[in-house]
């Protein structure tokens, strides 16, 4: 059994500053995963452990590889000069080149991240595979795939055939950082590093035209007791042509 695990190392959002013009401001922004990829790398080495498999670590942009190898993954995978993508389907047509460039490929798991939610669905019709998403844990006893979703009063056990995609959904973003054995290690395991035209996949990326700050509409503080600020509130609405 070979299972893929696709994680996000990329600027975090969060860290990012939008400035008074619109532009954004990257510099003070980490380097950092996806919320849902520990849950995505730990149903990946769950798989593989029950199958006797292997993980492969799958990633695409400049991001470091060793989030992956020093979690226990045999190798990884980058697109290295794939660019950061806003379209989902873009996103989802480089992985799916790369899993087909890693080949035999009987699962792919992948966070299925808020930030980015269409990337699971739309890689699984990329590759023509069934896909289940919103996942909080997942399996192979016997052989069979089987993933476990909750939802409000209840929890779900699924089975499905490979290969399939399996969107996790983690309910905490909490990851346990390796140590220095760990780092040492990755050092030592194989990374190959591919680029877009060794897929045969240029980007097809939405163009974007312009970044601004939407406008606003100046706000009137109505001041003084309740019937005095409903007077100048209703006073204000007739100048306005509401009332």
């Amino acid at each position: 059994m070979k299972a893929v695990v696709v994680y996000k190392w990329a600027r975090n959002a969060a860290d990012a500053i939008v400035r008074t013009d619109g532009s954004i401001d990257w510099r003070n922004a980490r380097m950092a995963a996806g919320e849902d990829d520990p849950a995505a790398l730990a149903a990946a080495k769950q798989i593989a452990a029950d199958t006797d498999g292997t993980v492969i670590g799958l990633t695409i942009g400049d991001g470091d590889a060793s989030w992956a190898l020093a979690r226990g993954v045999e190798q990884a995978v980058c697109v290295a000069d794939a660019p950061n993508l806003a379209d989902n389907g873009a996103t989802a047509a480089v992985l799916a080149a790369a899993v087909r460039y890693i080949g035999d490929v009987d699962v792919v798991v992948i966070g299925d991240s808020k930030q980015e939610p269409g990337v699971a669905v739309a890689l699984a019709g990329e590759l023509g595979w069934p896909a289940l998403v919103g996942l909080h844990s997942a399996s192979m006893p016997a052989g069979q795939l089987q993933a476990v979703r909750r939802t409000v009063g209840e929890q779900q056990t699924l089975s499905l055939s490979t290969p399939a995609v399996l969107g996790m959904s983690a309910e905490s973003d909490a990851d346990q950082v390796p140590g220095m054995k760990e780092l040492l290690a990755a050092r030592k395991r194989p990374l190959t590093k591919v680029t877009l035209s060794d897929l045969g996949t240029p980007p097809v990326d939405l163009v974007s035209v312009g970044c601004r700050k939407p406008d606003s509409t100046p706000s009137r503080l109505f001041q003084g007791e309740p019937a005095q600020a409903a007077a100048q509130l209703v006073a204000a609405l007739r100048a306005e042509g509401v009332l």
